[in-house]
């Protein structure tokens, strides 16, 4: 007997040895099967669905994998769950029979697809079928297919404006709310004013003709022009940004709370704040008629649009007028107005500015926006598609330019600091190279061997064109995003050598970050390591990214809701997307995206195609490209997944 305990012991041993053993961080696809990625050896671990072992998307788990790692699909199995990323979800309550369920929102909670929710009967009136609802998962026995959980917070029924919006905040962990003690904090700066701000260290440009250009529904404003004509032909033209950090000091309650907010974000008819609106929106704000600090770059340029000479540093201004971008551009037609000779210098001066950029090798994607007007019940009513004219391109250059300005002064006259800047990287090769092989069939060449000639040559060409959308988010996608660093490497798609984000310290703590820096140099402070900044620099990049995220996510939700009155309708196309079981289209009139499942397109039998930019038929072998122009018809919206179903009806 004890011979062959003993035997055992040694099989399990050389069965155990012939394993190895890693933890890492699962990420578990739609389709319901899985990968871990091992950090030790870069190895990525593949496990099938029935060996996920009750982990979900993001949580720590460890894994046991064969030791024969030469071989490029390394399998695997989960054997625990070392920490769950998240025991909360946002998701929709479903009644079936007597007993309710929850459906996460998450499409990775592929192991169980619900959560059992037990309600007490008291308590059954609040909680409706078809309710969006917060769940944190209490249990999940073996011997049970679906965990347990309890309800936390119910946002109300799915596709109301308060639902969707309150529910996508708890989502992405976002506060719209402020604590008492932070309110209180604010209140307290705001009650100080600019009293004992030593303003005679600062430069007095109150007697100088300022103005602000803003969107009509802007509440925060962060810049201010002024200009004067020094001479013939050459102009001061300041660039005033609000001096926050001088409110904001450094490692306070408010401080450490905007930072781990990091940015405003901007939803339709909703602002959530990095700042207290009491600041953001008053005392920050740079409001016409009222004494407001600012943070200056101050320019002389002559006529060529040729800087001469600069000056940066901390000014007190009195802003005159608050202007919309449609008043400005009105003013620039109509070639009369308040501040007409001014605005027109500016504009005049913006151009050469853009012209000097592009011929520099910049990249100019002038991109449309969806713009939606809600009613009174926060429904939305009418769409219009907006671009950028004249009176944006203003603002855009002279901030681009003071961007520019500031990251060069750190650069090349404060050495071997830290900093913080905006880069951007070079493209993915093999992403331009695809983009190449999509747009060769509707008629487009891109020149490898120069870029950004060819793109900015390619956006020209598809102006107006029914593709552009498609064709502008494909740029989009082969370029890498641009985030924030120490580690400069120039921004590729503005061509600068030197760039950062000074111009928005309201509403982006990066900033924050840019101005901090910048008044110690200029006072010859001391500051911390460039270990702690890229640490800022990162998060920031991250919380920018989630911010995207959201306000893509709440304007998905609005325009599939405006949608439902077009049940029915019929539109034009474009085929954006395959794969293997639908066709994405965006519908022109919109720039919105829906979807057609192949077995729906009943003029043949359809398949994917092997480079995944086509579908094939098999009997009459009709093929359908990325770009290709389609009649489609509105059929569904699914408020609850966020699609919109179309039926084709021709190319």
């Amino acid at each position: 007997m004890k011979l062959k305990n003993k035997n055992n012991k040694i099989n399990f041993k050389k069965n155990r040895n012939n394993y190895n053993y890693s933890n890492g961080i699962i990420n578990i696809t739609n389709q319901g099967y899985a990968f871990v990625k091992i950090k030790k050896n870069n190895k990525t671990i593949f496990i099938p669905k029935n060996k996920i072992n009750r982990s979900l998307e993001g949580d720590t788990v460890k894994v046991k994998f064969k030791k024969n790692i030469n071989k490029i699909k390394i399998k695997g199995e989960i054997i625990k769950i070392l920490k769950r990323k998240t025991k909360k979800f946002v998701g929709i309550l479903k009644k079936n029979y007597k007993d309710y369920c929850f459906n996460p929102k998450n499409n990775n909670f592929i192991v169980c697809n619900k959560i059992i929710v037990n309600i007490p009967k008291i308590k059954s009136e609040k909680y409706k079928n078809n309710y969006k609802v917060l769940v944190e998962i209490t249990s999940w026995p073996k011997n049970l297919k679906n965990p347990l959980g309890k309800i936390l917070k119910v946002f109300g029924k799915v596709g109301e404006y308060k639902t969707e919006l309150y529910s996508l905040l708890e989502e992405y962990n976002i506060s719209y709310k402020f604590s008492k003690n932070i309110e209180k904090e604010a209140k307290k700066i705001f009650s100080k004013g600019i009293l004992n701000s030593k303003l005679e260290l600062r430069k007095d440009m109150r007697n100088i003709n300022t103005f602000t250009i803003d969107p009509s529904n802007a509440k925060d404003f962060d810049d201010a022009i002024s200009i004067r004509e020094i001479n013939n032909k050459i102009w001061e033209i300041g660039i005033h940004i609000s001096d926050v950090t001088y409110f904001i000091k450094e490692n306070s309650e408010l401080d450490k709370e905007a930072y781990l907010r990091n940015t405003s974000i901007y939803l339709i008819e909703k602002v959530i704040p990095m700042l207290p609106n009491i600041l953001s929106n008053e005392l920050c704000s740079l409001k016409p008629k009222k004494d407001k600090l600012s943070f200056s770059v101050i320019f002389n340029i002559n006529e060529k649009g040729e800087l001469l000479k600069s000056w940066i540093g901390k000014t007190i201004i009195r802003s005159d007028k608050k202007f919309t971008y449609d008043e400005v551009q009105k003013i620039i037609n109509e070639k009369k107005g308040f501040f007409y000779k001014e605005i027109n210098t500016l504009f005049l001066l913006s151009k050469k500015l853009i012209n000097k950029r592009l011929n520099n090798g910049s990249i100019f994607l002038d991109r449309i926006e969806a713009k939606f007007k809600l009613d009174k019940n926060n429904n939305p009513k009418s769409i219009v598609l907006e671009k950028n004219n004249e009176a944006h391109s203003i603002i855009e250059e002279f901030m681009l330019l003071t961007n520019k300005k500031v990251s060069e002064f750190v650069s090349n006259k404060i050495t071997k600091k830290p900093y913080i800047y905006r880069i951007h990287d070079k493209p993915d090769y093999e992403k331009i190279f695809v983009l190449k092989k999509i747009i060769k069939p509707l008629g487009y060449f891109l020149d490898l061997n120069n870029i950004k000639d060819s793109i900015n040559h390619l956006l020209k060409k598809i102006k107006g064109k029914p593709e552009q959308n498609m064709i502008e988010n494909l740029i989009l996608r082969s370029m890498n995003k641009a985030k924030y660093s120490t580690k400069n490497i120039g921004h590729y798609g503005l061509s600068f050598i030197y760039y950062t984000h000074f111009t928005s310290p309201i509403r982006r703590y990066s900033d924050i970050i840019a101005h901090r820096l910048l008044n110690n140099y200029l006072l010859n402070k001391k500051v911390k390591s460039v270990d702690f900044y890229e640490k800022q620099s990162q998060y920031c990049s991250y919380k920018e990214r989630v911010a995207i995220d959201i306000e893509r996510d709440f304007l998905k939700y609005i325009q599939i809701k405006f949608l439902k009155n077009f049940l029915g309708k019929e539109f034009d196309g474009v085929i954006t997307g395959f794969t293997e079981w639908g066709v994405y289209i965006d519908i022109i009139q919109f720039q919105t995206e829906g979807m057609i499942k192949l077995r729906d397109i009943k003029e043949d039998s359809y398949t994917l195609d092997p480079n995944g930019h086509s579908i094939i038929g098999k009997n009459k072998k009709n093929y359908y490209l990325l770009g290709d122009k389609v009649k489609v018809k509105l059929i569904n919206i699914d408020l609850e997944k966020k699609r919109i179903i179309l039926n084709w009806i021709k190319k």
